[in-house]
């Protein structure tokens, strides 16, 4: 891959962001056009949750089998695959009747977004084997893996605001069909060597039983499928021992940047899915902005997150390492959910909502970008589309798991002030308040571990690079 031109590189990693931007708006995308979705195909307030969780189920459980399949198919075959995959089921999300065929369609939805983030952080590492370079690139790919959320919810509130929530679906249709024709053009080929060996189907069944099983008990509190979970994923351990081809070899595991990376990634995921989704809610619910309202409330995080990931995290990577902006950005965003977490009843923008905007969009922006290099620095390449897999894994579970604690926490603290005698809209923010602090204790400890854990290989020197060379989008 590294044979290719500057300017090709650079043009197939903004395809590929482009690529994996439309998957990560599509986990936050639809929390604004909820209410709409259910007035207009009659969802009762149980099943709304499936709109947001049939996305979620496929997505987490096919990671690892798609990053697999990456090696042994191809990066690029499996990626347009799965862009094609999900634009077609857009087009059936968007204009779908009824209830049941919306579920149905963010499933596949799901299914097309596991094959393409699976194998896109693949593809990068594969096209950029420079330090400086590759650290230029993750901050790109960071700020789509981290900033994607805050753009959803921008994005959705916008189109749901000015037209209507048919929109946050259809407006993937024109850029999958652009993704797919641009990747077939700017993608390198796959190697030959990628098709040889084979899938090994039972290690697949089960750990994608497991992670869906998973990620079912989390968002809809059955904790005996947690237990199932647990069974089938000693079950997958104990065969991923014992076969010749693994899905998923188990040294990986020893690899200590690895290992930490995904504890680092599953905490900071909790606290960043947390905060947009709470930030959302307590927008609407508490402060009575309306869908476009709060899609705008999200621009200055946006705008700081793009900044802070394109022109700040790799240069303070190539300057004093990993750990330091890790540690840095997670810290900010600790401190951003603690400012949240006193965020009053008839608060101020200005006051109580845009310093933990601006301090969010600096964090994320500052520490996506080492969080993803420390993961992927110890693997083959051989193994590269796996690993992504597995960090994507990590990152989704950590997510779903922590907005499930965090949500449940907030609303087990609304009750209790309400029996208490607390007024309504004082007893929600209550809970409101609570989640945002044990976000800020997730991103915390997530900074703690990544400090005092990992142990990156050292950042070559800067490379001196051509003024007029395309490396920011």
């Amino acid at each position: 891959m590294n044979d290719l031109t500057t300017r090709s590189r650079w043009l197939a990693l903004y395809v590929l962001c482009l690529g994996d931007l439309m998957i990560v708006l599509d986990s936050s995308i639809v929390n604004v056009a909820l209410p709409s979705i259910q007035s207009d195909l009659g969802f009762s307030q149980s099943a709304l949750a499936w709109v947001v969780n049939a996305y979620l189920l496929t997505f987490g459980g096919f990671l690892l089998l798609s990053g697999r399949l990456g090696d042994l198919l191809g990066n690029r075959r499996v990626f347009l695959g799965g862009v094609v995959s999900f634009t077609v089921a857009s087009v059936a999300c968007g204009l779908a009747p009824s209830a049941g065929l919306l579920v149905v369609g963010r499933a596949v939805q799901g299914l097309g977004g596991a094959a393409v983030s699976a194998v896109a952080l693949s593809l990068i590492v594969g096209l950029f084997s420079d330090p400086g370079e590759r650290a230029r690139a993750m901050g790109v790919f960071g700020f789509v893996m981290s900033g994607g959320g805050a753009v959803g919810v921008l994005l959705g509130g916008v189109l749901t605001g000015l037209f209507s929530w048919h929109w946050i679906f259809l407006v993937n249709v024109p850029i999958g069909v652009v993704v797919w024709v641009a990747a077939r053009h700017v993608l390198p080929a796959d190697d030959a060597g990628a098709r040889r060996g084979r899938i090994d189907l039972l290690g697949a069944v089960l750990v994608t039983a497991a992670l869906m099983t998973s990620v079912y008990g989390i968002v809809d509190d059955r904790p005996v499928l947690l237990v199932g979970s647990a069974i089938l994923l000693a079950a997958f351990v104990a065969w991923e021992s014992r076969t010749a081809e693994p899905l998923v070899p188990l040294r990986l595991f020893r690899l200590r940047n690895v290992s930490v990376s995904q504890v680092v990634g599953v905490l900071w995921a909790a606290a960043m899915f947390a905060w947009f989704f709470l930030a959302a809610l307590y927008l609407q619910q508490v402060l009575g902005y309306d869908a476009l309202e709060v899609g705008l409330a999200f621009v200055p995080t946006s705008v700081v997150m793009a900044y802070c990931s394109l022109r700040v995290s790799d240069r303070l990577v190539m300057r004093f390492g990993i750990r330091p902006p890790l540690v840095v950005g997670l810290g900010l965003a600790a401190v951003s959910l603690a400012l949240f977490s006193r965020a009053p009843v008839g608060g101020s923008f200005a006051i109580d909502v845009l310093p933990s905007m601006l301090l969010l969009g600096a964090g994320a922006g500052i520490a996506f970008n080492p969080v993803l290099l420390a993961a992927m620095g110890d693997v083959e390449p051989q193994e590269a589309g796996l690993a992504s897999g597995v960090v994507n894994t990590s990152f989704m579970m950590g997510g779903a798991l922590g907005l499930a604690v965090l949500v449940s926490l907030s609303t087990a603290r609304t009750e209790s002030l309400a029996a208490a005698g607390a007024a309504p809209l004082e007893a929600l923010n209550g809970g409101f308040q609570l989640a945002f602090a044990a976000g800020a204790v997730a991103a915390a400890l997530a900074a703690f571990v990544g400090g005092v854990f990992l142990r990156p290989q050292p950042m070559a020197a800067p490379v001196e690079v051509d003024v007029e060379e395309p490396v920011s989008v």
